[in-house]
């Protein structure tokens, strides 16, 4: 999964391919064209080491590939497949990708999980799934919600964490989240995924829909705290952003590395809303 990040000075170990690309899906809803043209300014440009995968729906692959081969790409795109197709379109889907080698390079496919988390349907995935790839699934928040994120885990997945939505009911609770980091990062090696409404770096009220969004620094300071035994709830109500960029540029290496091998990624519909964030807090 690693993918260096380019330029002579490259970017901080704390941000490097921590922003995968979801344009496809909403509330951005690009056009196939425009999202590929974007993704491929991005991966060129002076932040490109923030960058990490291209986020497409497996229904979408003919689409892809069609615009890929008119884009001819020096290099295959990195992509992580979202699995819209239920689980028995995951080996036909995982084909297509490998047929076009030359255009596409598999680093992740990422799924929901069924309501109760199956013991027999997460076999399935990892019978599915090639072991070179990261296997992401999402159990859904509920009762149980917690018992389902460490059956992922067991299993040798990465949970994913949805941090926001189209609804209020759509965003956890700080301590939803906190209990989450505690379950991952209490069980060893694991990592994690977030996705949705991660706009932003720093907590703050949405003025357009007045939910509120929680922010990809807090979730990383979090993390950090969490690996440290610090309050972990506090990170992560904060809307300072001043105090937490700080906390995060005090970091040493190791310390950034091991935050990082817990929170792994998370998905955005923009990347040019978190480098001017992290621009502004002078994180990079």
């Amino acid at each position: 999964m690693e993918l260096t990040p380019p330029g002579p000075r490259g970017i901080p170990p704390l941000f490097a391919r921590l922003v995968d690309d979801s344009a496809l899906f909403p509330p951005a809803d690009v056009a196939m064209p425009e999202a590929l043209r974007a993704h491929f300014e991005s991966r060129a440009g002076q932040h490109a080491g923030v960058l990490g995968v291209f986020l497409c729906q497996a229904s979408r692959l003919p689409e892809l590939i069609t615009e890929l081969i008119k884009v001819k790409p020096k290099e295959p795109l990195p992509l992580s497949l979202i699995i819209d197709t239920g689980l028995g379109g995951v080996p036909k889907a995982i084909s297509i990708v490998e047929s076009r080698s030359e255009l596409l390079s598999l680093r992740m496919v990422e799924m929901p999980a069924p309501s109760d988390v199956d013991e027999v349907w997460l076999e399935r995935v990892s019978e599915f799934v090639p072991e070179d790839v990261i296997r992401v699934v999402e159990p859904r928040r509920g009762v149980g919600w917690l018992d389902g994120v460490r059956k992922v885990i067991e299993h040798g997945s990465w949970p994913k964490i949805r941090c926001g939505g189209q609804a209020g009911e759509n965003f956890p609770s700080v301590d939803e989240v906190a209990d989450f980091l505690s379950v991952v990062s209490g069980s060893p090696g694991a990592s994690f995924k977030a996705t949705n409404s991660l706009h932003r770096a720093v907590r703050h009220v949405d003025p357009g829909s007045g939910f509120t969004h929680h922010g990809f620094l807090n979730l990383l300071v979090a993390s950090a705290r969490c690996l440290s035994g610090g309050d972990v709830r506090a990170a992560l109500d904060s809307t300072d952003g001043t105090a937490l960029a700080e906390e995060a540029r005090a970091l040493q290496e190791p310390a950034a590395k091991a935050v990082r091998e817990l929170f792994a990624s998370y998905a955005a519909a923009s990347f040019a809303e978190p480098v001017a964030d992290l621009g502004r807090l002078e994180l990079l």
